[in-house]
């Protein structure tokens, strides 16, 4: 990868951090329990854009800078984890891949199931002391409802936006 190539790649993923960061911090509902938000949005478009790799660094930063910025209790690092394998899981599934309401949905129920069903209802029973199956009843009633619409979120947004964006140029010319 060129030295432009770089820096417009740290721009991109500086621009989908910071989207992020303020979706999740002020336009999400938070409880004790869950987060309803969109702050996975820009998550999703840094790893269709770049891969598993530049997503998931995406997704990690956010989580990191949007907990240091604004804090909701103690820092716990096993939501950072969550953050970075979340934006791979996307990259994986759909950097380079056609767009289909199919796969997206496929990937959104992925996510939901191992990462936020399985992982994320994991770190809040170590935080909270809770058992495992306690957490879970709430938690699934808010994930089937999510599921759908950030399947049809990302699907509109990446058909809008598709060609416009989602492949930046990196060639410069020189004058």
């Amino acid at each position: 990868m060129e030295k432009t190539e770089k820096t417009k790649t740290l721009v991109y993923v500086g621009l989908f951090t910071a989207l992020s960061v303020i979706l999740t911090s002020f336009f999400s509902i938070s409880t004790p329990i869950f987060t309803i938000g969109f702050g996975t949005i820009p998550i999703v478009f840094s790893s269709i854009m770049f891969g598993p790799l530049i997503g998931g660094i995406t997704g990690a930063l956010s989580d990191f800078i949007g907990a240091m910025l604004f804090p909701k209790g103690a820092f716990f690092f096993g939501f950072t984890i969550t953050g970075f394998l979340n934006g791979a899981l996307y990259g994986l599934f759909l950097h380079n891949k056609p767009k289909s309401l199919k796969r997206i949905t496929l990937c959104v129920i992925t996510s939901t199931l191992v990462l936020y069903l399985g992982l994320n209802t994991y770190w809040i029973s170590i935080i909270t002391g809770k058992g495992f199956i306690a957490l879970l009843p709430q938690r699934i009633i808010k994930e089937i409802v999510t599921i759908p619409v950030n399947a049809i979120l990302i699907y509109e947004l990446w058909k809008y936006v598709g060609n416009s964006i989602m492949v930046p140029s990196f060639k410069t010319t020189n004058k």
